[in-house]
């Protein structure tokens, strides 16, 4: 009975340690980070930090995309910037995204396994998007999906590597 009690105290103690610390899964992807990629035609370059900001309240994401110019269409820059923040009511983390395109993105945040998916939320205006982060080895693997109106399943925008800028 005793070691009964002693291992549901440990469990809830390391419940409620997670718990008190929301931010721990976002751990790997603290930092600044470059995309790793070949030259080739209509392939770009990147990179991202992710800060925490506000007295460790937010997490800020910063990121860009280059393309080079390729059939008749200038070089071009995307940048976005992601707001990580807990929901006030359930303390759940939550996105809010925007980009030089005029795109404003609101994200559910889960964890599965040991990736970080952002999913855009049941509210939003279709297409929805999901964007994946998962840690490999000294690396960070990424894919970004959109679902169209009228579609069942996401299909792959793109799929990319990171490192951890030196």
């Amino acid at each position: 009975m005793k070691i009964v009690f002693g291992l549901m105290l440990t469990l809830c103690f390391g419940v409620r340690a997670f718990a008190q610390d929301p931010w721990r899964p976002f751990e790997f992807l603290i930092g600044d980070w470059v995309g790793e990629g070949g030259g080739g035609p209509g392939q770009g370059g990147g990179g991202f930090s992710l800060y925490f900001d506000l007295n460790k309240t937010v997490l800020v994401r910063k990121n860009f995309a280059e393309y080079p110019a390729q059939n008749d269409r200038p070089s071009s820059r995307h940048e976005d910037l992601m707001v990580i923040y807990l929901d006030e009511s359930s303390k759940k983390p939550r996105a809010i995204y925007f980009d030089s395109e005029g795109h404003t993105i609101r994200y559910a945040v889960t964890v599965i396994a040991n990736a970080l998916v952002f999913e855009s939320e049941a509210g939003e205006p279709l297409p929805h998007y999901r964007l994946t982060y998962t840690p490999s080895g000294d690396h960070v693997k990424g894919r970004f999906e959109i679902r169209s109106p009228g579609e069942a399943d996401y299909r792959t925008y793109i799929d990319f590597t990171v490192r951890r800028k030196e």
